[in-house]
């Protein structure tokens, strides 16, 4: 009886806790739904309470805890998070780039941890760890069981303190032990830039982090300065955002001082605000290209609508994420916090990019279909008609770029990372990423390594033809169009040998871009796909051609 009595003492003081709280936050913004909050915060409370005391077996608290928040917070939308005090490190590192630990990425094959990949000067590095190293044991315990996050918190830490790993190597009999001292680890923003011909330049930006724009500028006057870069391409494709501040610092580079850049409206109006550029620009007249996809989001399309609003250049890939809110992040007791949406952003033209539909998204979460209903013009500095209601469209839309069913099959088999691993073994050194190639003894040392491996696949044409199979059956049509059917599929069955050299190319630009990683880490990796990039081609194509470059841009010829 007195775990009752104090609990419900306990409880009573957590009602008045949060109630006051909720007073305070009320004052500031709206107090038209005091009783509500109040009402619903004695509900959840008293529930909490009766649960933990009166259910059938013993409860964890902290877990159901968890999962109501969880569950409350999904009705939302789904940016507005709650941040455990176990999650506060990575969360840090969104924001910043920056954390403690070793350095290194990992993942899971066959439920083994392995390194995938050691950043290039990382304490993993310095300490001789190996892509394709598998992880058994981390301070004396086994990591039998465990997954990637379960390790990528033991082995993050505070800087100057050690961790020691016992790792397998292929090609090595015994188990190889490393005692790593843990750094504040940096991770570049820009991986790499170069020129891409005699006068056009490229940087690729990864994350909006802190002083990413700081990292851009720099490339960007070592391109034209020592280079001599005439044109520009700045990739965004695969950028999630980050810093507002850092969005608005970077459009500043080619954008007019004094311009707005993008406005923030939300239910507060305290926290309503205009973000202009700051600066001097560093470059007004430089033919600037911008690439996004379907993994450019948020602070990624502040930038490429800005720059497309303003006229101030191309923009060129498949539409952008569609995510336009945003969030701040408030404490929390206990060293947990909430990531909450607070506002909608609006870039010059005054639209919104956000995606109107939470619900209906693509495989990979970005934006879908947007009915043209729902969408509203609005118009660039020029005139050109822009459009709301989901992402960035780009002046110039391509295709995103397909893999076939045999390049999937082998990708997440892992064979061309393991195959990989082999011949890193076997070649110290290479060439430099632009002249080293994957040569027809390399493809056949290849596929004489999978030769006995299992990567079974299916081909769409496979797939339909099997559910039209499926689908006769259900109506009783099946019989009569059995022999037809067959006959089909027979034409269709797919032959591996075939469909290596059908899509040879294809595996090589995989296997060229793994390879190359492993000597020339990151850098090395996006300076290798720039090779048969569609979206580069097209990029140059256009930087090439003024007229068609100016004509882009140029306001509508009126009828």
């Amino acid at each position: 009886m007195k775990r009752l009595k104090d609990l419900s003492i306990r409880t009573k003081g957590l009602i008045l806790a949060i109630t006051f709280s909720g007073i305070a936050f009320l004052n500031s913004s709206y107090v038209d739904n005091y009783f509500e909050i109040t009402k619903n915060l004695d509900i959840f409370v008293t529930l909490f309470k009766e649960l933990n005391l009166y259910y059938v077996d013993e409860t964890k608290p902290g877990d159901l805890m968890k999962t109501g928040i969880e569950g409350m917070l999904e009705s939302l939308d789904p940016y507005t998070n709650y941040i455990p005090e176990s999650d506060i490190e990575d969360f840090r590192f969104m924001q910043t780039g920056q954390y403690g630990g070793i350095g290194a990425l990992i993942r899971t094959k066959e439920k083994k941890i392995l390194i995938a990949e050691p950043y290039e000067n990382s304490p993993a590095q310095k300490a001789g760890l190996e892509a394709g190293d598998e992880i058994i044991q981390v301070d004396g315990k086994s990591t039998e069981g465990k997954n990637t996050e379960d390790i990528s918190k033991i082995l993050k830490g505070q800087p100057n303190t050690e961790v020691k790993l016992v790792v397998k190597r292929d090609g090595v009999d015994k188990p190889i032990e490393k005692t790593i001292m843990r750094e504040e680890i940096k991770v570049k923003s820009v991986p790499h830039y170069d020129m891409l011909n005699n006068e056009v330049g490229y940087i690729k930006l990864n994350q909006f982090t802190d002083k990413c724009t700081d990292e851009v500028e720099a490339a960007f006057k070592e391109l034209k300065e020592k280079k001599g870069m005439k044109a520009l391409v700045l990739d965004l494709r695969g950028n999630p955002g980050g810093l507002l501040n850092e969005a608005v610092s970077l459009s500043n580079l080619f954008v007019e001082k004094g311009q707005l850049v993008v406005s923030t409206k939300g239910k507060v109006k305290e926290w309503e605000k205009t973000y202009k550029a700051a600066n001097t620009p560093l470059d007004l007249d430089i033919p600037l290209v911008v690439l996004v996809n379907s993994g450019s989001a948020s602070a990624s399309e502040i930038v490429s609508g800005t720059i497309q609003d303003l006229d101030r250049g191309v923009i060129i890939g498949q539409r952008s994420y569609g995510k336009g809110l945003v969030q701040t992040t408030r404490p929390l007791s206990y060293n947990t916090q909430l990531k909450v949406t607070t506002a909608k952003y609006y870039i010059p033209s005054g639209r919104c990019i956000q995606a109107l539909d939470y619900a209906h998204r693509n495989e990979d979460g970005s934006v879908g279909k947007v009915p043209d209903s729902l969408m509203k013009q609005f118009s660039t500095k020029n005139g050109r008609p822009v459009f709301d209601g989901g992402g960035v469209l780009p002046d110039i839309v391509l295709e995103a770029v397909s893999y076939s069913q045999i390049v999937r099959a082998l990708s997440n088999k892992s064979l061309i990372f393991d195959f990989t691993t082999k011949y890193k073994r076997e070649n110290p050194t290479i060439a430099a990423v632009k002249d080293f190639q994957i040569t027809d003894e390399i493809m056949n040392q290849f596929i004489a390594f999978i030769a006995d491996k299992e990567y079974e696949y299916s081909t769409k044409s496979e797939d339909v033809v099997k559910a039209f199979k499926e689908t006769a059956e259900k109506e009783k049509y099946f019989k009569e169009v059995e022999t037809e059917y067959e006959a089909l599929k027979a034409k269709l069955s797919h032959n591996k040998t075939e469909d290596l050299e059908t899509f040879k190319e294809e595996i090589k630009d995989l296997m060229k871009s793994e390879i190359v990683s492993r000597y020339y880490y990151q850098k090395g990796r996006v300076e290798s796909l720039l090779d048969n990039d569609p979206d580069i081609k097209e990029a140059l194509s256009v930087l090439a051609d003024k007229a068609r470059y100016t004509a882009l841009l140029a306001a509508p010829v009126k009828k």
